[in-house]
């Protein structure tokens, strides 16, 4: 078969709502690739946290299933294990005859080493390929550049200053960004030159915190208006005390540190636009554009100010769940918007459909090719979604369920959250403790619990001893007890 190259652009903690029209976040080489393809305004991650996401993004599996749990960076040997035996996409477009080549941010498991899952090309971070560019392009200067202006987080005692946000003098070019995306084009430029087809994945740290961003392009955002989100004020009364707990944190934040904060996020876009502009100009020069599948997505928003709260981790919010995905190419239609709730997980079957290869046996996701070719007639049959998240550092049970309009939060460390995104965009309602949605409140809990049948999360669908009856209805709720899974005697521990 004909198989088409694949370009896979993937940013850190950027929302997705700074591509919507009217948003102030210049992001023009985006903006254009929607144009050429589809843009999804309900696509997820599976779990709100770098680690998990871009193993479940590989392998196509729930955290629960790959094992990783949550970021790597404690290195404890025996936690956040990725289960290397299960297979990646990249090794079957290998199998299949692609050269393939991986730079920038990994982070899907501890070893740091590419080629075993796939990536012919190691250009990730923690490889010698990455650190001999940078430093044949840097010389002596630190990968991290200087900031001035600099703001940091200093609140709690005894945690150690965090970099916030900074504006520097040295330019993307010369920053992670801009050494990934020179990798990358010396990749392209040998791989667009062979018979075979290519997959080139260029993975930044950006815009991920600290929010750093050139002088220049922070000018631009530094005198405009731009105001707090709409939801900055919410004081979580009724959501769950972790929340109003982490909240706590950002109020060492004034009004015009938030301000600047946003301005340097921002800006940081704008330069992941430029990058991504590069490459997406060299496939257009080489002659590679038309027959290159081209997507671009995120592991995770960032909350920003909404509710109170910035970066990710704690709290289930849209801000962070909702991630930014286009995909453009061919057979896939143009200027299409799709409403279809996929799953950055989801990617993974979709990509092997698109190369011609089987898909995994053992799989939570789904290829979504039919709403590539046609996301208007198909949109509606896609409606649900679900994520998990377990803490990072600090322990904790939680599980998101969309269906719709509605999303509901699974709590087990607080009471549950139930939210109508249709006429509470923003989230500042609670409807669990509503006796007028009591119902869906159970029909909510129920899906979470079909969701973790479906997906074998054992530790989930078979909590039946009474201690830890925490749902409002419980895992058997409208099953055939025989049709369970459940052996007889495990009803009872």
């Amino acid at each position: 078969m004909n198989r088409p190259n694949i370009l896979f652009l993937m940013a850190d903690q950027m929302q997705a709502r700074v591509l919507e029209s009217d948003h102030v976040c210049r992001t023009p080489h985006l903006d254009q690739m929607a144009v050429r393809g589809v843009r999804f305004t309900q696509a997820y991650t599976p779990n709100n946290i770098c680690s998990p996401s871009r193993a479940s993004l590989m392998t196509g599996l729930m955290p629960h299933n790959h094992g990783v749990l949550e970021v790597l960076y404690p290195q404890v040997p025996d936690q956040h294990a990725l289960r290397t035996e299960k297979p990646h996409w990249a090794q079957s477009l290998v199998d299949a005859g692609y050269r393939t080549g991986y730079f920038g941010k990994w982070h899907v498991e501890q070893s740091n080493q590419l080629t075993p899952f796939g990536w012919q090309m190691d250009g990730g971070h923690g490889g010698d390929a990455f650190r001999a560019y940078a430093q044949e392009m840097l010389g002596d200067q630190p990968l991290a550049p200087p900031c001035d202006p600099a703001h940091y987080l200093v609140e709690p005692a005894g945690y150690g200053p965090h970099l916030f946000y900074g504006v520097t003098d040295r330019p993307a070019e010369s920053r992670s960004m801009g050494i990934t995306t020179s990798m990358a084009l010396d990749f392209l430029a040998e791989a667009t030159n062979e018979p075979n087809p290519w997959c080139c994945f260029v993975s930044f740290v950006e815009p991920h915190d600290p929010f750093i961003t050139h002088r220049n392009v922070y000018a631009h955002y530094a005198d405009m208006e731009l105001p707090p989100p709409p939801n900055a004020d919410d004081d979580l009364a009724d959501r769950p005390g972790l929340y109003r707990r982490a909240q706590r944190i950002w109020r060492q934040l004034g009004d015009e540190d938030k301000r600047t904060a946003r301005a340097c996020y921002y800006a940081s876009i704008s330069e992941v636009d430029s990058q991504f502009g590069r490459l997406l100009d060299y496939l257009d020069e080489s002659g590679q554009r038309e027959k290159t599948i081209v997507v671009m997505t995120a592991d995770h928003g960032d909350l920003l100010g909404a509710h109170g709260l910035f970066f990710k981790d704690i709290s289930a919010f849209e801000e962070i769940f909702q991630i930014p995905l286009i995909v453009s190419g061919p057979g896939v239609a143009a200027d299409a918007i799709c409403q279809g709730r996929v799953g950055l997980h989801d990617l993974c079957p979709t990509l092997l459909a698109l190369a011609g290869c089987e898909p995994f046996a053992e799989s939570d996701a789904r290829s979504f090719v039919e709403l590539l070719h046609d996301p208007a007639t198909h949109g509606d049959a896609w409606q649900q979604g679900y994520a998990e998240y377990y803490g990072n550092r600090h322990r904790l049970t939680q599980r998101v369920v969309w269906d719709g309009p509605w999303k509901f939060v699974f709590n087990g460390f607080d009471f549950d959250e139930l939210y109508n995104l249709e006429t509470d965009p923003y989230e500042m309602h609670n409807l669990a403790p509503d006796p007028a949605h009591a119902n869906r409140l159970v029909q909510m809990t129920a899906l979470f619990w079909h969701y973790a049948r479906q997906t074998g999360d054992h530790p989930r669908y078979q909590t039946l001893y009474p201690a830890l009856r925490l749902g409002t209805v419980g895992p058997l709720y409208g099953l055939d007890v025989s049709d369970s899974g459940l052996a007889e005697g495990e009803y009872h521990r």
